[in-house]
């Protein structure tokens, strides 16, 4: 969308070094930091052809609130979804929080700028057979036992401890023996320690037993056929496998089962905080999306079982 002269270089390079700082500061992913990048290079430009000039550090400031509105509209005219739309206010914000601190701009009427409402997407968690089923259907995909094993190990441990599919894969030889808890190192590099049930322990032991790779400290528990790291497209594509296998819906990928882990504790009478510690959720907010989803099953099972007036 932008062009080398739609932006000045003071913006450019102001621009620069917030990704920067947000890299070194906030761990933010690669993806995170070309997300924020094409949203806000597309606020500035927009402000460029709104104001027919380049927009520098001192134009930047002076953003008012007709302008935010503008810019919204804009959007919305673009066909924009309010999901993205308030991803991309969010960025903007960021980047005007970041300004205001080092060169005293006045962020008012950015930060001010509201959000357009939208439907939060539920989580769609699997029952808990359903669960189970994915786990011994994973495990026959393999055409060699150590790589069913290993499959089975990291599905396991995204239902049983809750774990994103990138921490899984993270954990490493140093790890090793598994104990009854483990630290974990989630999004924003923010440590969290998980319990290990047995039966998550009991599949790590089997692949363990059968893995040709040997291990070591530095290196990653789960591995490919070659011995390097196990790319997560695989456990991507083994769960998709045994999904369509089961009958189970396009939902049931392995982030699904880190939210089946999270719905079936809630319904068993856990504690919302301590599901969000369990998680790494940063802000309980995003844990209570699981009780609108406790509430929807609840309703299922009412509806299906609660006697019919008349």
């Amino acid at each position: 969308m932008s062009t080398p002269f739609e932006i000045s270089a003071a913006a450019r390079d102001a621009l620069a070094s917030w990704l920067e700082a947000a890299k070194a500061l906030k761990a933010a992913s690669d993806n995170t930091i070309k997300a924020y990048q094409v949203d806000v290079l597309d606020f500035i430009t927009f402000l460029t052809l709104h104001h027919g000039q380049p927009q520098g550090l001192a134009p930047l400031a002076r953003v008012t609130t007709p302008d935010m509105r503008a810019w919204m509209a804009h959007l919305r005219a673009q066909d924009v979804a309010p999901r993205s739309m308030a991803r991309k206010l969010s960025a903007v914000k960021s980047f005007y929080r970041w300004l205001s601190e080092r060169e005293g701009y006045e962020p008012t009427a950015v930060l001010s700028a509201r959000a357009p409402k939208f439907q939060k997407k539920l989580p769609r968690p699997l029952t808990e057979d359903a669960a189970r089923a994915m786990i011994d259907t994973v495990e026959l995909q393999a055409t060699q036992g150590w790589i069913g094993a290993r499959d089975a190990a990291v599905v396991t441990l995204l239902y049983g401890c809750g774990l994103r599919i990138s921490e899984a894969l993270g954990i490493t030889g140093r790890d090793l023996p598994l104990g009854e808890t483990m630290r974990i190192l989630g999004k924003g590099r923010k440590e969290r320690i998980v319990p290990v049930l047995p039966v998550a322990r009991r599949a790590v032991d089997t692949y363990l037993s059968l893995c040709p790779h040997p291990m070591e400290p530095d290196k990653p528990l789960f591995r490919g056929a070659r011995g390097g790291p196990l790319n997560p497209r695989l456990i991507q594509k083994v769960t998709e496998k045994a999904r369509m296998q089961l009958g189970l819906p396009a939902t049931a990928t392995p982030h699904a089962m880190r939210h089946s882990f999270a719905t079936h504790l809630l319904s068993a009478g856990g504690d919302l905080r301590a599901i969000q510690e369990l998680l790494g959720h940063a802000s309980l907010s995003t844990t209570q999306a699981y009780t609108s989803v406790d509430q929807v099953h609840l309703m299922k099972v009412y509806e299906a079982t609660h006697p019919k007036a008349g």
